[in-house]
Formats: structure tokens, C-alpha cells, sequence
């Protein structure tokens, strides 16, 4: 029997993915973008290596609590309505952030624009998977995810070009004519929000998670030696938020709507996949806060060349990236794991040489096999933390692992931070730069023993199931789909 052709995807739908994209372009950026200017922002505004982690730390965080809210915002007041409100709240929040005073004051703007910048990537999928239907929203999203990925090789060479010319402050004022100009898109194009439904939120959720992340981060930034681990308020904040975090895991199992389902976490291959997407969080955005100070504070390099010198990490993930749908079909997802955090290592260890001063070109090579083995392990885990959720639970899985991903960077930025400003401290007394470049390679060693960890959870996976004959002929089927769709495109 011949199959009918694919959907194709109309003018109407691909100016709707097009005006979404070009909102969601600023907030993809801007994770990575501001790395560069760590340097510039700490030296204008008397910053420390703990300080400045917080300007990323807390734009990080922020999205991560702000993301469970999203589909009941969405239900309650409409998506047009609140794509609009996003844009707005982000666009503010990057104006006020070129305007900042102090870092305190830069960090408390980087939690606004965290407000918006956490609906939009959630509200892309929702309003593009109602607009396109099941048959379409496949190829459509991978049209809309192509600048995703191009994010991390972008995000640090334009961030360097505009700090060279017109400053750091200009990092966040570029955003603004990009969303302006999304507004008015946004304005003529999407259609007019529908009724709005009177959902529930999950208050005593809201009471419990939120303030409990945020204690448990803030508590451990307090701790830059050990001397600190005694302190009265830092036990005190971390114990509080222990308590809070307890307290919603236990509401959370008994809620029949929770903000975030922690009954997922009995399915062992959840809870390991949601271990190693923490992790993988932890190793790219860790390395991302460090490696551009130690560009520019060590090495004296201008914010255009770091750019260029952080960009193999993101080329190297965009292959990883590339390559792993095929190769997550042909091999066991545990054994594509393990194998490609031994390469995400390989990549890591020039990096504990700093002291050395290894060249440039060797550092380059070594950010691009540490970038493949991260991209391969991305895509692998994602899909492997899918394979248990029933259908009916697939939305709370996907809040529940985009959360995962943007703690894993909130907390992996905090962790490094922590280490290298110990680190910094500890060699404030031997010469300088030589102590500074000793620091900035023993904080290495950290980042790498955190890559290693990633393969306990990946060793605890369960492997896949082989395929019944009946799961056989439907992957052929799809493939057939596939190649249907390809051609359709095509034409």
C-alpha cells in the first residue's frame, strides 16, 4: 500500500518558525556571548572570579526555575500574550544590564532577563507543535535548531568582536534592535491568543523548589576556602536549602500535579540519563567561565581572539551533534556514552598543563575532541531518558530534563568558580602570572575529574533492549517516512 505524501511545510508555517527563530536567537546567544566578557565586565566593575560567576550563574538558574511555569502560564493567558510578555521582560532585562552600576546590580538584572529568556526556547516548541501538527513538527523544529547549534561557536566569537569595538556593555544593547524587531514580527504574524483555561499551578511547589535551588547555590558560593564551611549563615543557607529541596521531592511524590514529577526518577533509565544531563551541563559551562579569564588574564589576549579560541569546543559539538542521531541508532546509547566521555577526557587533559603553556594550536584541538565527545553525548543521553517515560508523561519528562540541563550549568559555572577562586587564593603568594596559569590548570584537574564522573551513571544504565521484529520493520517504515519527507522538502 502506497504511502500518502508528507505535509509540506507551507509559507504560512515557515514565517511563523521564522519570526519565533528570530526572538529565540538573542536568548540562545546569550548564555554563551557574555563568557567573553567576564574579563572587561570584572576589571570595569572591580569584580571577583565568585562575583562574576554569578553573572552567569544567576541568568543560568533563573531560566532552570522559571521553565516548570511556562505551559501553565501558557494555558492561562495564551501563548501570543505570553511570547509577547517574554520579549519584553528580555529586552528589558538586557537594557538594564548595559546600564548596570555594580556587579550586584548586573546580577539582579541578569535574574530578569532570566524571566524571559526561560519561556522562550519552551514557548518555540509549544506554539510551533500546536501550528504544525505531529506530521510536521519534526522537520520543522530541525529547521528552527540549527541556530541552537550553531550557538556555542557563534556566541563567543561575535561576543568578542563587540567587546573589541564598542565594549562589553554592547553585549546586552545588541540584543535590543534583534527583539524589537521580534515584537513587531510577533505583533502581525502570530495568531491572537485562544481562551484561556483556568489551570492550576502548583503553589506548594512554588514555596518549596525555587527558594531551596536558590539557597543551595547561593550557600555554596559562599564557601572560597575551607575555613568557610563553619561559618554559621553559609551551614545555616545550605541547610535550609537541603530542607527545601527535601520537602518539595517529598511533595512532589505525592502531588497528584506537581511542578516538577520526581516520580520519574524511579525508572532507572531516567534517573541515570537526568545524572549524566546534570553532569554534561556541569562540563560545558565550567570550562566556559574559566577558559576565557585565562585567555585574557594569563595569556593577555583581546576579547576578538578568545572568541576565536573558544570556538573549537562548539565546532566540535556541532559534529558530535551531527553524527549521533546515526550513530545513537546503530550502538547501545550506554556504550556510546562511555565511549565518548573517554574522548570528552582526552579532550580535557591539555587543559590541566596550563602551567606549561601549551600552544594555542594544541588547546584549539583538544577544545574540538572535547566538544565531539560532549555534542555525541548530548544527543545519546536525551534520547536514551525518553525510553521509559509512558506517552502520557512525555511533557512532564521534557520540563523535567530542560531543567536538568540548565541546573547543570548554573551549578556547574558555581562549582568552577569556587575552585578556581580557591585556587587563585592559594597562589596569590608565588609569582605572578606563573601562580595565576598554576590555578587555572589545577582547576582543571577538577573539571576533569568531573568529566570522569560521568561514567558511574553511564556504567548504572540499563542497556537497550534488543528489537523485536515488529520494532524492526517500523524503524524501516520511519526510515522510508524519512526519505518521503527529504524529497518532499526537495521538490
Amino acid at each position: 500500500m502506497q504511502k500518502s505524501p508528507p505535509e509540506r511545510l507551507d509559507r504560512k508555517l515557515l514565517v511563523l518558525a521564522g519570526t519565533l527563530l528570530i526572538g529565540a536567537i538573542a536568548s540562545l546567544l546569550d548564555s554563551t556571548i557574555v563568557s567573553v566578557a567576564l574579563n572587561d565586565i570584572g576589571r570595569e566593575l572591580h569584580a571577583s572570579e565568585t562575583a562574576l560567576s554569578w553573572v552567569n550563574t544567576s541568568y543560568l538558574l533563573t531560566l532552570a526555575l522559571v521553565t516548570p511555569l511556562v505551559g501553565w502560564a501558557v494555558d492561562r493567558f495564551g501563548d501570543k500574550r505570553m511570547w509577547m510578555f517574554a520579549l519584553v521582560v528580555f529586552l528589558a532585562g538586557s537594557v538594564l544590564c548595559g546600564l548596570a552600576w555594580s556587579v550586584e546590580s548586573l546580577i539582579a538584572f541578569r535574574v530578569l532577563k532570566g524571566v524571559g529568556g526561560g519561556m522562550v526556547l519552551p514557548m518555540v516548541q509549544a506554539i510551533l507543535a500546536q501550528a504544525a501538527g505531529p506530521k510536521r513538527f519534526g522537520r520543522v523544529m530541525s529547521l528552527v535548531g540549527i541556530p541552537g547549534q550553531l550557538a556555542p561557536i557563534m556566541g563567543p566569537v561575535a561576543g568578542g568582536l563587540i567587546i573589541d569595538t564598542a565594549g562589553w556593555r554592547w553585549v546586552f544593547f545588541v540584543n535590543v534592535p534583534v527583539i524589537l524587531v521580534a515584537l513587531a514580527l510577533a505583533f502581525r504574524v502570530l495568531p491572537p491568543s485562544g481562551e484561556r483555561r483556568d489551570t492550576r499551578v502548583d503553589r506548594v511547589g512554588m514555596l518549596l523548589l525555587p527558594p531551596g535551588m536558590v539557597a543551595l547555590v547561593y550557600g555554596f558560593s559562599r564557601v572560597r576556602d575551607v575555613s568557610q564551611l563553619t561559618d554559621p549563615f553559609t551551614l545555616g543557607v545550605l541547610a535550609a536549602g537541603l530542607g527545601l529541596v527535601a520537602g518539595f521531592c517529598v511533595h512532589s511524590a505525592r502531588s497528584a500535579d506537581p511542578l516538577l514529577d520526581v516520580r520519574l526518577f524511579r525508572s532507572r533509565v531516567f534517573s541515570t540519563s537526568s545524572a549524566l544531563i546534570l553532569l554534561h551541563g556541569v562540563a560545558i559551562y565550567g570550562t566556559l567561565f574559566v577558559l576565557p579569564l585565562y585567555y585574557t588574564r594569563v595569556l593577555g589576549h583581546d576579547s576578538s581572539t578568545t572568541g576565536w579560541l573558544l570556538a573549537p569546543q562548539g565546532l566540535g559539538m556541532l559534529i558530535g551533534i551531527s553524527l549521533a542521531g546515526a550513530l545513537t541508532d546503530r550502538y547501545d546509547p550506554r556504550t556510546l556514552v562511555l565511549g565518548s566521555t573517554v574522548v570528552a577526557a582526552l579532550g580535557t587533559v591539555a587543559f590541566t598543563r596550563l602551567a606549561e603553556r601549551p600552544d594555542d594550536l594544541l588547546l584549539g584541538l583538544s577544545l574540538g575532541v572535547r566538544g565531539l565527545g560532549l555534542g555525541i553525548i548530548g544527543v545519546a543521553v536525551i534520547t536514551t531518558a525518553y525510553r521509559d517515560i509512558p506517552a502520557d508523561r512525555i511533557a512532564r519528562g521534557t520540563v523535567l530534563i530542560a531543567v536538568g540541563q540548565r541546573l547543570g550549568a548554573s551549578f556547574g559555572t558555581a562549582v568552577v568558580a569556587l575552585l578556581l577562586s580557591v585556587g587563585l587564593s592559594a597562589a596569590s603568594a608565588g609569582p605572578a602570572p606563573a601562580g595565576e596559569a598554576t590555578a587555572y590548570g589545577e582547576t582543571f584537574w577538577w573539571i576533569l575529574a568531573l568529566v570522569a564522573l560521568m561514567l558511574l551513571p553511564a556504567l548504572l544504565m540499563p542497556p537497550r533492549p534488543p528489537e523485536e521484529p515488529q520494532d524492526q520493520e517500523q524503524d524501516q517504515d520511519q526510515e522510508q517516512d524519512q526519505k518521503q519527507d527529504r524529497e518532499a522538502d526537495r521538490r
